[in-house]
């Protein structure tokens, strides 16, 4: 493949991702579990992405971006909970030739370490740190370590090319 066609495959792929990862936040949004103390948002399943691409990187960064803005994030959530993702997608890719198990948790950690400073001080949500951090902790164990982890199985097992 050259390197303009290479180049169009990765913005590509990073774009589908992007999308996707809005769509299911959306779909949380209206569930009304996206967001808040409580988020169980089925997009972060896609933590696992960056072990088939590194598109996933940025594609992932991007859709929560996206996704913190429509949700109407403020300022600090928006560029904070976007952060974490990217810092969770960019762990996971170190981790893609370790276990499928090992890939979810830099996401996992960077959410419960990141977002319940957000919720604390920038929206002034009551309640206390480690709290948060459990509430956010389980909500991202259960769609990015359960969800995901299933996800990346799937998928490997039908060998779907990235």
């Amino acid at each position: 493949m050259n390197n303009r066609k290479s180049k169009t495959a990765f913005l590509t792929k990073s774009a589908v991702i992007a999308a996707l990862y809005v769509v299911l936040t959306e779909i949380s949004a209206i569930l009304g579990i996206s967001s808040g103390v409580i988020q169980f948002r089925l997009s972060e399943m896609f933590a696992v992405l960056p072990i088939f691409t590194p598109a996933a990187i940025p594609g992932l960064f991007i859709g929560c971006l996206i996704s913190n803005i429509l949700a109407g994030g403020i300022f600090w959530d928006v560029v904070f909970g976007s952060l974490a993702s990217l810092i969770g997608a960019y762990g996971a890719w170190l981790l893609r030739k370790k276990s499928v198990y090992l890939v979810p948790v830099p996401t996992i950690l960077a959410n419960m370490i990141i977002v319940p400073f957000v919720l604390r001080f920038a929206y002034g949500f009551e309640g206390t740190i480690p709290f948060f951090m459990l509430t956010v902790g389980l909500g991202e164990f259960v769609c990015a370590g359960i969800l995901g982890v299933f996800l990346a199985k799937t998928l490997k097992k039908h060998k779907v090319d990235f």
